[in-house]
């Protein structure tokens, strides 16, 4: 009876108009069909890059879970560049979450920080730091276990660094050897 929704229509749920989303629940209702979180693409983009229009597009995805009556958004913490110091960036991190965490708490939405390769909280230390930071009631944990897998992070190492904060699993699978 739910669906994480991710998108619909071939149209990413952050890029969805209003109009979209009302059709699409209107369809949803019809069949009996509720949100259970939006799983957004916010905070997958590059820590150097713009924030303001992405804050907007936040925004937007407020609006969204609001109207799909979720208060769930899964969301990232911002790529790193390749290679660099993960120390170098965290104050432009935790602002940016901040500000996020805020207009969330304001808003009566969820935060639900994913684990991903590539960003500031790819794996348990960093995912930690943001859980120590801002976890409470607007802002949770998602464990995803194959995405630990694919940053080489020990998954129960993990787990029992971040049981505290876990709200929910991603459930999917990936292969140590490969990451696949």
């Amino acid at each position: 009876k739910y669906i994480e929704l991710r998108g619909a229509d071939g149209i990413n749920v952050a890029d969805m108009s209003m109009e979209n989303a009302a059709d699409f629940k209107a369809r949803m209702d019809a069949q009996g069909v509720k949100v259970s979180a939006l799983g957004s693409p916010i905070g997958k983009i590059g820590i150097t890059d713009d924030f303001e229009p992405h804050f907007e597009k936040f925004k937007h995805v407020v609006e969204l879970a609001k109207f799909f009556e979720t208060p769930y958004i899964r969301m990232f913490s911002f790529y790193l560049p390749h290679d660099c110091n993960k120390a170098d960036y965290r104050e432009e991190v935790m602002a940016r979450m901040a500000r996020m965490v805020d207009y969330a708490k304001e808003q009566g939405v969820v935060l639900l920080h994913e684990n991903e390769k590539g960003i500031y909280g790819e794996d348990a230390v960093g995912c930690k730091d943001l859980m120590e930071q801002f976890y409470g009631e607007s802002f949770k944990c998602i464990f995803d276990f194959a995405n630990f897998v694919q940053c080489r992070q020990d998954t129960m190492e993990a787990y029992e660094m971040l049981k505290n904060y876990i709200h929910y699993f991603h459930i999917k699978d990936a292969m140590w050897e490969n990451g696949e």
